[in-house]
């Protein structure tokens, strides 16, 4: 019965779309077994969802940490109560990955997910990439797609060079590198659709669980794909 819910919870719809209302809008709008909660004034992830387990797995449903605002459409699972986060997962339980720790990362389902050697996912959580346009650079900011190995990583202090545009210094916590200056980093900014300049956007949580318990350098696999 999981199995046929969770097939539901995941119908495909233009990836057009998520950009434009963000991936709790786009389930409230497609799929009958999930209730739609409309943010009211004053209303929090704390308020909602006191139960800190609880407002894990709504985050985590909704693809977002951000701050909530009025107006604003979250997704709950009917049955939410009874699920555990990996039964949200989006990804398939085991893959064949040549016997080597992988991480994909898949940007229609801003999501990532964590395979162990023998092709087993163990974790996943939200992602953001990188968004079509960038008017500080007036360029495509398109996370890249393809298959990389993280060559390094760097631990809480880990910040950019480059942005803000001539500046340099946002946060990029528990970054980890697998293209030139593309990274896997934590973030209190993964707001349900693609919006960074092309790094890979996690929870801070996650981001932290990847960089000190999953990954190995050289050698984990990273695919990305949109």
């Amino acid at each position: 019965m999981k199995k046929i819910l969770l097939a539901l919870l995941l119908i495909i719809v233009p990836i057009s779309y998520v950009y434009a209302a963000g991936y709790g809008a786009r389930l409230c709008n497609s799929n009958p077994n999930i209730r739609c909660i409309t943010v009211q004034p004053g209303q929090s992830w704390g308020s909602l969802w006191p139960n800190p387990v609880e407002r894990d797995k709504v985050q985590r449903f909704n693809r977002m940490n951000t701050g909530l605002s009025p107006g604003m459409s979250i997704a709950v699972p009917n049955n939410l109560y009874n699920i555990s986060v990996m039964d949200l997962s989006p990804f398939n339980p085991i893959i064949q990955n040549g016997g080597r720790r992988t991480i994909v990362v898949d940007l229609a389902n801003l999501a990532w997910g964590a395979y162990n050697e023998s092709g087993n996912l163990v974790n996943w959580g939200p992602a953001s990439g990188g968004k079509n346009y960038c008017p500080d650079v007036k360029r495509g900011c398109r996370s890249p797609s393809g298959v990389y190995s993280i060559y390094t990583k760097k631990g809480a202090d880990c910040f950019s060079t480059k942005y803000p545009v001539g500046k340099g210094g946002a946060p990029m916590p528990y970054c980890m590198f697998f293209k030139g200056g593309y990274a896997i980093h934590g973030s209190n900014m993964v707001p349900g659709y693609n919006a960074s300049h092309g790094c890979i956007r996690v929870f801070n949580e996650d981001a932290r669980w990847l960089n000190q318990e999953f990954i190995d350098i050289p050698g984990t696999t990273v695919v990305v794909r949109h």
